[in-house]
């Protein structure tokens, strides 16, 4: 197979209301433009025509801001966010190349739609079936440079998936899926430099017998992407979720997310953690009745109303049966130096709590990264002997709440977290 790469050459400059298709219908023309070859256009051009430049006297962090749907990194003014097409790329595709001063450019609303219409339009106009292709540039995590890549694809493949077919030396072939359109944007760089005024190129010789997909096929799905968020990034935006989604937590999660939670400072090179990890069964429920049955004891010797306590109940029971995974985290406070007088006794004491502390905070953030919601609540503090014996739990062990996990739900937070002055918190002395 030969694959040509062809410049289209001589477009005006493009303005909001223009019709790229009448535009290009006769530049293709004289390039002999025929079914089967892919008509590759800048983000660029596609923007300016839809009009999406906008004004920035300020700059573009505003802007950036609009356009994400979720910060995937940040580092002093770089941020790598997610926009709202499910593509990750610096400052959400927000660009001020090749605008005027004072402007920027922001990704199409809906790039496979555009490539669709584009194509719909040279249709009807010339007679022939083109793929049609919106590129924008992107950087890759792990190698320097730019390369074009698809942002819309309409009339091609934009993935060929090969799982199940056989190399050269016979293997199956296990999880080989080609990114086509990718391929093809990559190469139509080869004559649309960003300096050319070339902002279209006719890329001939592309085959595939794989159906039309869109660029949208390409977007890593949230369970499959390893690589989701920085640490710094998860750490900020993890968030206590009482709600859950369809499934559960495999066991594989929870050994990262305990592992994880190990790694917390701890007092005189001890590791006194110990996380009890219940699914439904007969162990949760024996905790559960012990948790609520001692709180309406201590609810009812307060005086309060029988029904305000099976109201906090209920809502207690809501809280931890829609949840699939409890974990109930423990301390111990031995195995550390004996101090013979009581204040540093005591302030050792307090050093175990803050090394547990520590841990559960790893363990939350294990777990978000991980994909999976979660949330700590108090109950078992005020539970010890009841939590110990329905868990069959040495007397040593100190339990310190519950951890409440599961798949996240659609949408993630409810909520964002709310501003706050950092003035309130950090002082330099």
């Amino acid at each position: 197979m030969t694959v040509e790469v062809v410049p289209v050459e001589g477009l005006p400059e493009i303005r909001a209301g223009d019709d790229l298709a009448a535009l290009l219908a006769p530049q293709l023309q004289a390039l002999e433009a025929r079914t089967g070859d892919v008509l590759v256009l800048t983000q660029k051009v596609v923007s300016k025509a839809e009009g999406r430049v906008v004004p920035a006297p300020e700059g573009r962090e505003a802007w950036v801001a609009l356009e994400s749907r979720r910060v995937v990194a940040r580092r002093g003014d770089l941020v790598i966010a997610e926009t709202r097409h499910g593509f990750v790329c610096a400052n959400a595709g927000v660009d001020a190349s090749n605008v005027a001063d004072g402007f920027l450019s922001l990704l199409p609303e809906d790039p496979d739609a555009s490539a669709a219409a584009i194509r719909d339009s040279l249709r009807a106009a010339l007679g022939i079936d083109l793929g049609v292709i919106v590129t924008d540039t992107f950087g890759r995590p792990w190698r320097y440079g730019l390369v074009n890549v698809a942002v819309g694809c309409a009339g091609l493949p934009a993935l060929v998936d090969l799982r199940g077919t056989r190399d050269h030396h016979g293997r199956e072939l296990e999880t080989t899926v080609v990114a086509l359109a990718d391929e093809v944007a990559a190469a139509s760089g080869l004559v649309m430099g960003k300096a050319d005024r070339v902002p279209a190129a006719l890329v001939r010789g592309v085959s595939s017998t794989a159906p039309p997909g869109t660029a949208r096929d390409m977007v890593r799905a949230p369970a499959g992407d390893l690589f989701r968020e920085s640490p710094l990034q998860a750490i900020a935006a993890r968030r206590s979720i009482r709600s859950y989604g369809p499934g559960e937590v495999p066991q594989e999660a929870v050994e990262e997310a305990v592992r994880a939670a190990c790694t917390a400072p701890a007092p005189h090179h001890t590791q006194p953690w110990l996380f009890v990890a219940l699914d439904p069964g007969p162990a949760r429920r024996r905790l559960l009745g012990a948790i609520a049955e001692a709180w309406r004891l201590d609810l009812a010797s307060d005086g309060m109303p029988d029904e305000v306590v099976e109201r906090r109940l209920r809502k207690s029971d809501d809280l931890f049966g829609s949840a699939p995974l409890l974990i109930v985290p423990f301390v111990r406070f031995g195995g550390a130096h004996a101090y013979p007088d009581a204040e540093r006794a005591h302030a050792e004491q307090e050093m175990f709590l803050l090394s547990a502390g520590a841990a559960i905070q790893n363990l939350l953030l294990a777990l978000h990264a991980q994909g999976f919601a979660s949330c700590w609540i108090s109950s078992t503090l005020f539970c010890q002997e009841e939590t110990r014996d329905a868990l069959g739990i040495d007397d040593e062990w100190f339990a310190l709440g519950t951890v409440a996990a599961g798949p996240m739900p659609e949408g993630g937070a409810s909520r964002p977290r709310p501003p706050f002055d950092l003035e309130d918190f950090l002082r330099r002395a």
